[in-house]
């Protein structure tokens, strides 16, 4: 994968993003690494985006990363030192990358936390397994907790990818310009309108006849009240805020 340090990028004028995942499963990370958007941004070297296998980082002997939980329970709890020393070698020579966990008990993942996060120089993901991490490591190593919804899944992978995701296509020459993602659901708190495409007429259904107008500041009305009308209907929790 392609590594930066978050300087500007000479061809393109750019700051890179560079973010690390720190992660007991690579390869599905990488797998959507090349794909879509974000891999032409990494293609682009506008996004710099790498896995890092933990189990790189133990010094057990058996290559465990992982121990029974002290007062008793069941399942295993990974161990801070592979943790703590996969984190040193991800800050060699650079300012504190900012480290985030992915956990159910982190504030919910919302537009307004992917534009705050698309700002940053380096970003580190850390995902957990099993029963999750040795809090002495969370505590000294992780900036916030990021959760993508109420429920639990078999580690922090899909949830970091999820936020990658996001945040990526707000950096700059990722998509053609800024009009691409201000427009989408929830950018600006409101639902995105419904939106048509050819032919004018499917299975006797018409586009909304103001869309075939040519009248641009009656369909930016239509627009308005209809993101305002989806968002009441749809989303009556965020109408509210």
């Amino acid at each position: 994968m392609n590594r930066h340090s978050g300087k500007i990028c000479r061809k393109s004028k750019v700051k890179i993003l560079k973010i690390d995942i720190m992660t007991l499963f690579p390869d599905m990370c990488r797998a959507v690494f090349n794909e879509s958007i974000i891999g032409r941004a990494i293609n682009n070297g506008i996004l710099s985006v790498n896995a890092v296998n933990i189990r790189d980082y133990t010094t057990d002997k058996h290559g465990n990363v992982d121990d029974t939980i002290y007062g008793g329970g069941t399942g295993m709890l990974m161990t801070a030192q592979p943790v703590f020393d996969c984190y040193k070698a991800l800050c060699k020579d650079e300012t504190k990358p900012h480290v985030i966990y992915l956990s159910p008990q982190g504030k919910v993942f919302t537009q307004e936390k992917a534009r705050e996060l698309a700002k940053k120089e380096h970003i580190i993901f850390l995902c957990g397994h099993y029963e999750g991490i040795d809090q002495r490591v969370l505590d000294k190593i992780v900036d916030e907790e990021i959760s993508i919804g109420d429920y639990v899944l078999t580690g922090g992978e899909l949830p970091a990818l999820v936020c990658i995701d996001a945040l990526a296509r707000m950096l700059d020459g990722v998509l053609p310009n800024e009009e691409a993602y201000s427009n989408d659901s929830l950018y600006n708190g409101l639902l995105e309108e419904p939106q048509y495409t050819k032919p004018a007429v499917w299975e006797g259904v018409s586009v909304p006849e103001v869309l075939l107008s040519g009248h641009h500041a009656n369909i930016e009305k239509w627009r308005k009240e209809q993101q305002v009308e989806v968002t009441k209907r749809k989303r009556p929790d965020l109408f509210r805020n």
